[in-house]
């Protein structure tokens, strides 16, 4: 990737050596640090080199009556004024220059000082403007306009507001393993931001979990990224998800992809572990009859904190656990519970953030015996 703020701009962190030595030494220093763990080969997953981010987040930097997208400069003092990004996909990409043009031509620049780019891979977009300031109706009625001049949704948010131009998602559809997923994806949710590593991610998953069977039980399920392709392997798939938001999301996602095997609980882990131990009692599980459900097969893909030392102790009573984790050095830690009752038999690496220290590691731990 060729970047003109490269050293500069605080969105990369890598920027010598190019991107293949950069995902080497990625590898070579996760294959040391999981040694403790699994001394067989990390497969590794890559990412396009360029426009690889369908997710990205700009502020707007005022200079006397300009207006310029802008970076946090790498050394945290200022920032870095940018006309271009070479890691968002092409869609944002050539929206970007049009639609600072667009918002300045319209006077709807006052106060602005953010905008956040949600894309799908087919070029539908949602653009969050961030304002200092209560938006009114003659700001949604510009809005409206350059909504369609642009072909984009529009979300104006301020201080406890949200006005939605259009609609505050986009449908991202995802090829895994030959088959077509179309995923509802919304505005200042959580959603993976790479969709070409994510596809891949999922992929291998679904291959580690491909002969098991049986039902399935997943933890932090999100929006349902890989709880709707992990329901075609599986008799029934139990998934619980704390935030109320993603649980909906995640409702909507299985009904667009015609599954119905799948069972979504909003609860945290704790709260899902003391109702499974009968511990205490919540009405959310009332519909839910866990005695029909034949849990040996556990998923978790927790936030970058990881998981606490009970939720890794309850993850250990199944057979099989597949780990995905956004942070080593957390993943590291949970392992040195799991691995007292189980045995690491594969790990994968998936670079979702090019050009920063950031990877995915995935893993599958066996019961010993």
């Amino acid at each position: 990737m060729e970047c003109r703020y490269f050293g500069e701009c605080g969105a990369c962190k890598l920027y010598s050596d190019g991107y293949e030595t950069q995902l080497n030494n990625k590898a070579e220093l996760n294959k040391e640090r999981f040694l403790p763990f699994f001394s067989g080969e990390i497969s590794l997953f890559k990412s396009p080199e360029s426009h690889y981010r369908s997710r990205s987040e700009f502020k707007i930097w005022h200079d006397g009556d300009e207006i310029f997208y802008a970076m946090n400069h790498t050394d945290g003092k200022g920032v870095v004024l940018i006309d271009a990004c070479p890691q968002v996909n092409e869609h944002i990409a050539l929206l970007m220059p049009k639609l600072l043009k667009t918002i300045k031509e319209n006077d709807i620049d006052f106060k602005l000082f953010g905008a956040d780019f949600l894309s799908s891979s087919n070029g539908e977009i949602v653009v969050s403007l961030l304002y200092h300031r209560k938006l009114d109706s003659a700001w949604q009625e510009v809005a409206q306009n350059i909504s369609l001049e642009l072909g984009i949704y529009i979300i104006g948010r301020s201080r406890k507001q949200k006005l939605v131009v259009g609609q505050d998602y986009v449908t991202e559809t995802l090829l895994i393993d030959g088959d077509e997923y179309k995923f509802k994806q919304i505005e200042n949710s959580f959603t993976q931001p790479n969709a070409r590593v994510n596809e891949q991610m999922v992929s291998w998953a679904m291959n580690k979990l491909s002969d098991i069977g049986g039902d399935l039980l997943e933890l932090y399920c999100g929006a349902g990224n890989f709880t709707i392709p992990f329901a075609k392997k599986f008799d029934k798939v139990l998934a619980t998800e704390i935030s109320k938001s993603s649980i909906n999301a995640a409702k909507a996602n299985m009904l667009l992809n015609d599954v119905v095997n799948i069972e979504f609980v909003r609860m945290s882990v704790e709260e899902f572990v003391q109702a499974l131990d009968g511990v205490r009692e919540f009405r959310r599980m009332r519909e839910i009859d866990i005695d029909s459900y034949t849990l040996q097969t556990i998923f978790v893909d927790p936030p970058r904190s990881g998981m606490d030392k009970a939720s890794c102790e309850f993850a250990s009573r199944h057979k099989n656990i597949l780990y995905i984790s956004c942070n080593p050095q957390t993943l590291v830690r949970d392992l040195e519970i799991l691995c007292k009752t189980h045995s690491v038999i594969d790990m994968a690496l998936f670079d979702q953030f090019p050009y920063t220290h950031h990877v995915e590691m995935g893993v599958m731990l066996v019961k010993k015996v």
